[in-house]
């Protein structure tokens, strides 16, 4: 069983060591001499490396309990492992159909998003203890008509709901700033939706959900860095104070158990928000590349995957089998996997990362030859589960386990 609650027994008087992943001279080659004995391509997720950042999250969202984004993971002994951890408290769910399988072994899920799967309301209302674990996102009324046509409230348990608001930035220049998800934006609007809610037979308003991905998915690291902080800025002025009307505008209308809002970029900005009960991080304890453009915060590179080479078909060209396992968001370089051991390899404008096949140039092209292992890291966290039946745990110069992914339980939920 994965255990991330065990401490790593300090050498007495021994002097403090960088972390092993802060030197990819080290780290790399050794989860190449572990995996050495398995095929490509070939996951792991590195045991200290995974702790480190599920420590790292708490830290930074000083105090305020965590829901752990299982889309971000697709894993259940991670998220198991990670929810043993005292600080971390629930789960955010991506589809119903996933939340009632993970509710067959845990009593807090909460739906990130919308619902219109029918089949699985079914269940959800023939089930009177999934209805007690499961809460169901809603940001319109038609959400509510579907659900009763589903199955009629007299027939059904009380399904728990909680209202999606949006978190985005309306800029009087810029325009919107932020993801396009509900279209409740202001407290009135949000206790407008709230008293039909309440009014509805057959449903409990129990909590609102507010993602700031114009603060938590944007890094603020690069070129367009000062820009991009001045944004941040703004928003979380606007975003403070416009949830706190939110909370005591709905609050005149039913109580509440919790408000989740941020993610893995915003956890500090987070938990200074005394509106928020909770945070929500997933993608944060793997630690993908997509992490590195963000200064407040450096995550371990915990979850990795590598490629075999193939063929040469240039002196200065490496092709491995494989390597397109491309990120959710925009289809930019930001989002494909990044080839990092050996250093300073980089695929091909024209062709970037193939599903069945990635050129890469670079110095350490020329020294590669068919066999060689190439290790890249995932943009962000959940997508590569889809890929992969297994994540091998390492630990040391070890494998130490095998984790089974959606994927590997023959779970295939979006």
């Amino acid at each position: 069983m994965l255990d991330l609650t065990d401490e790593l027994s300090p050498v007495p008087g021994g002097p403090a060591v960088a972390p092993e992943w802060e030197d990819p001279g080290r780290y790399w080659p050794r989860l190449s001499a572990a995996t050495g004995h398995l095929p490509a391509p070939v996951a792991v997720i590195d045991r200290e490396a995974l702790r480190y950042n599920a420590m790292d999250l708490l830290v930074r969202a000083g105090g305020l309990p965590i829901r752990v984004a299982s889309k971000s993971v697709r894993v259940r002994a991670v998220l198991d492992a990670v929810l043993r951890v005292p600080g971390f408290r629930g789960i955010l769910a991506f589809t119903l159909e996933e939340a009632l399988w993970l509710a067959e072994t845990h009593d807090d899920i909460v739906l990130g998003y919308p619902t219109v799967d029918r089949a699985a309301l079914e269940r959800l209302c023939a089930d009177e203890e999934a209805a007690q674990r499961i809460t169901l996102m809603i940001d319109d009324p038609v959400h509510l008509d579907l659900v009763d046509s589903v199955v009629a409230p007299a027939a059904r348990p009380e399904l728990r709901v909680a209202i999606d608001v949006d978190a985005s930035w309306r800029s009087a220049l810029l325009g919107h700033i932020g993801v396009r998800r509900s279209a409740l934006f202001s407290a009135g609007e949000v206790a407008a939706f709230a008293r039909k809610v309440v009014a509805r037979p057959g449903f409990r308003l129990v909590g609102l959900q507010m993602y700031d991905a114009q603060i938590a998915g944007q890094g603020d690291a690069g070129p367009d860095g000062p820009l991009i902080r001045r944004v941040q800025a703004r928003s979380r002025d606007e975003l403070r104070e416009r949830r706190a009307q939110i909370v005591a505008a709905v609050s005149a209308v039913t109580s509440l158990e919790f408000l989740n809002g941020g993610g893995t970029g915003s956890l500090e900005f987070s938990g200074s928000d005394e509106s928020l009960t909770e945070a929500s991080a997933g993608s944060g304890l793997l630690g993908g590349h997509l992490f590195d453009g963000y200064r407040s915060f450096h995550p371990a590179p915990a979850a990795a995957f590598a490629f075999d080479v193939v063929r040469r078909p240039a002196a200065d060209i490496a092709t491995v089998l494989g390597g397109g396992w491309i990120a959710s968001g925009p289809a930019v370089a930001s989002r494909q996997p990044r080839p990092v051991w050996p250093a300073n390899l980089r695929t091909l404008p024209r062709e970037a990362a193939g599903e069945v096949q990635t050129p890469l140039q670079g110095p350490s092209a020329a020294t590669l030859g068919v066999g060689d292992r190439v290790w890249f890291r995932h943009a962000k966290s959940g997508e590569p589960a889809e890929r992969i039946a297994a994540y091998h745990l390492v630990s040391g110069d070890e494998v130490i386990d095998e984790l089974p992914t959606y994927r590997g339980e023959g779970k295939a939920f979006l």
